[in-house]
């Protein structure tokens, strides 16, 4: 099961220049306070981000699984946010990353 030997964790050069450090920390808080050891983890996460009343909301899903979860912050949104990410474990190192830099892997 992924995301269970966690051995780094990183963000893309995208992800670093177009998110806030308390974004990129939201992402690892919900793996690790909602997900991880509750749910079955596939190796690759796809998370949206979704303005709800001026504030960013997180939604999870991944490939093959029924159910997603959206978990609200009160980090205010911005419009030029990317829409969605994708967090990749490889063994250990999980990487948060645009859909255009996951789709050249």
């Amino acid at each position: 099961m992924a995301f269970t030997n966690t051995r780094g964790r990183y963000a893309s050069f995208g992800v670093m220049t177009s998110l806030p450090d308390d974004i990129i920390d939201s992402f690892w808080y919900v793996i690790d306070n909602y997900l991880k050891h509750v749910y079955p983890l596939n190796s690759v996460l796809k998370f949206e981000l979704i303005n709800r009343k001026g504030k960013t909301t997180l939604r999870f899903s991944q490939k093959d699984f029924p159910l997603e979860i959206a978990i609200d912050f009160l980090i205010p949104f911005d419009p030029y946010y990317p829409r969605q990410v994708r967090i990749v474990d490889n063994k250990g190192r999980e990487t948060i990353m645009l859909i255009d830099e996951y789709q050249l892997l």
